[in-house]
């Protein structure tokens, strides 16, 4: 059976994890610390950093290393239940709306909130920074700003289906609303998009996710919050 090496609440894990569960693929999951090494995941991939898909092929396995290489990959191995528009243009704004997340949202969002909260805990990096974390904070409100906007054109993100955008949207925004990051009463229109996404098996199987030291607020697990 194919291996996924992921961690938990990680955007780019959780984008593979996703896929997967999309393309209804068997997958035995296989949780990993980034942050200590391990050397038989530093023999899988160069990287050192989840996550990490060892599929079984004729002949042997290959790994794939990276959300967007992982999910591509998986959507181009079967026709069913497609990850993609069918349209030209509509692939390239489901792509570049999934870019658009895994650069300038994690640069902007992430780098700041993710790294306080999570990453300093598992690292021992010491207390939280409160001005890193208000900065990260008045970056996400323009990022959700701007998804407001999108949202008010398009049922889903780029377009009319559910896509590699939307599965990339979700697996970031779902790491912020675990540590209670963002206040939905501002934001109803991401929050809709949000409900009906977490309405998905695909993305239901995230939320039973739990990290030591943490707790999901009340509405984490609720699909109609």
């Amino acid at each position: 059976m194919r291996k996924l090496y992921h961690f938990p609440i990680d955007p780019a894990s959780r984008q593979a994890r996703i896929a997967l569960a999309e393309k209804k693929l068997k997958v035995k999951l296989e949780q990993i610390d980034p942050w200590q090494t391990n050397n038989e995941f530093m023999s899988i991939t160069p990287e050192g950093v989840p996550p990490t898909l060892v599929d079984l092929v004729p002949g042997g396995t290959i790994t794939i290393c990276g959300a967007r290489a992982i999910c591509e990959y998986v959507n181009e191995g079967s026709s069913r239940h497609p990850l993609l528009p069918e349209e030209r243009s509509a692939r390239a704004e489901s792509r570049r709306i999934a870019a658009w997340f895994d650069i300038k949202f994690s640069q902007e969002v992430n780098a700041y909130i993710l790294h306080e909260k999570i990453e300093k805990s598992f690292s021992n990096l010491g207390p939280t920074d409160t001005q890193t974390l208000r900065d990260g904070r008045e970056h996400l409100d323009y990022h959700l700003s701007y998804l407001t906007w999108v949202l008010e054109q398009r049922d889903w993100l780029a377009g009319d289906t559910f896509s590699l955008a939307d599965i990339a949207g979700v697996a970031h925004i779902s790491c912020l609303d675990f540590l209670s990051e963002i206040n939905w009463k501002n934001w109803p229109e991401v929050k809709r998009w949000y409900q009906t996404a977490k309405s998905r098996p695909s993305v239901q199987g995230l939320l039973t996710d739990r990290l030591p030291g943490f707790r999901a607020p009340r509405h984490y697990t609720d699909l109609d919050f």
